[in-house]
């Protein structure tokens, strides 16, 4: 299959690349910079220059290809404040490619977030499916309806499918939730939790997710909802633990109401309690995660390394 991926230079992305690669697909991977265009030609894959704000260029690639997997999205606009035009942007552009794929039955790969679909309780595949008023109060609930409509692709003619990835898809390499709470610890000499850090967040690691992505494109039913969930859910407490013991540092209850202070715009996220499963994914894709957990990697030295 020729596969079209967005957000392939990314860090999903750029473990999505070689994955295919090996399993014998073409890759074109959408580059938005020159340096991203180098990396996906060393790689093994040809280059398609543009970005998401480009819905004509998303749409003439998305056509050309034998499917897609749209792992783009602007997170720098998104955490520098507007999420709205991010989660806008992110719609606009599978608005495009799922109308270029209409009536052909190739696959479309959304990749999408889980953390807060269902607040307290574990979300599995099925759930979700209805925002909460917890998901539609949060920025990234705005993220919810865009999955909805990929998942309603199915009705042109689409094998569309909703990967959702845990807040922390972690390796060495990281530049992610993880490492931006390492450096917010660095910087204010404590590991933070907020309240008594029982919340719990679920995890995968790079490759795992990359296998799946490719798991996705190959053979999800159309409308499928899946889990990239290697660990269920981490309490928070053990996650701040871990970074402080490795920084030589105190760890730090945070109050609820103090969250924002402290861990900046991802106090929206660090106090959720949103545990996930990947039960019904396994036994569909046959997939199997076999990378480190959350916390085996982060005994690792490199998310401590100063930059």
């Amino acid at each position: 299959m020729k596969i079209f991926v967005t957000g392939a230079s990314g860090w999903i992305g750029s473990a999505v690349v070689p994955e295919l690669l090996g399993a014998g697909h073409e890759v074109v991977g959408l580059a938005r910079s020159e340096a991203a265009a180098q990396r996906l030609e060393v790689a093994g894959a040809m280059v398609e220059r543009g970005d998401v704000d480009d819905p004509d260029g998303l749409a003439k690639a998305a056509a050309a290809s034998d499917g897609v997997i749209h792992l783009a999205f602007q997170h720098e606009v998104a955490f520098g404040g507007d999420f709205a035009a991010a989660a806008a942007a992110d719609r606009r552009a599978v608005e495009a490619m799922g109308a270029a794929l209409a009536d052909s039955d190739r696959p479309f790969v959304l990749a999408s977030g889980m953390l807060g679909l269902t607040a307290g309780r574990m979300a599995t595949e099925d759930g979700g499916l209805v925002p909460s008023a917890e998901v539609r109060a949060n920025p990234a609930g705005l993220r919810s309806a865009t999955a909805l409509l990929t998942l309603s692709l199915r009705g042109i003619g689409v094998r569309s499918s909703v990967l959702r990835f845990p807040p922390t898809v972690h390796g060495d390499g990281d530049h992610g939730f993880v490492a931006t709470l390492v450096g917010i610890a660095r910087q204010l000499g404590a590991a933070g939790y907020v309240g008594d850090g029982i919340n719990r967040w679920p995890a995968v690691h790079r490759s795992d997710a990359a296998r799946l992505a490719r798991l996705a494109v190959e053979s999800a039913p159309a409308g499928s909802v899946l889990h990239g969930v290697g660990d269920e859910g981490v309490p928070f407490l053990e996650i701040a633990q871990a970074m402080g013991r490795h920084l030589g540092l105190p760890i730090e209850s945070v109050a609820p109401a103090d969250a924002l202070g402290h861990f900046a715009h991802l106090g929206h996220f660090v106090a959720l309690d949103s545990p996930a499963s990947a039960a019904i994914t396994r036994e569909l894709l046959a997939w199997e995660p076999t990378g480190p957990s959350l916390l085996e990697d982060l005994e690792q030295d490199h998310y401590y390394r100063q930059a």
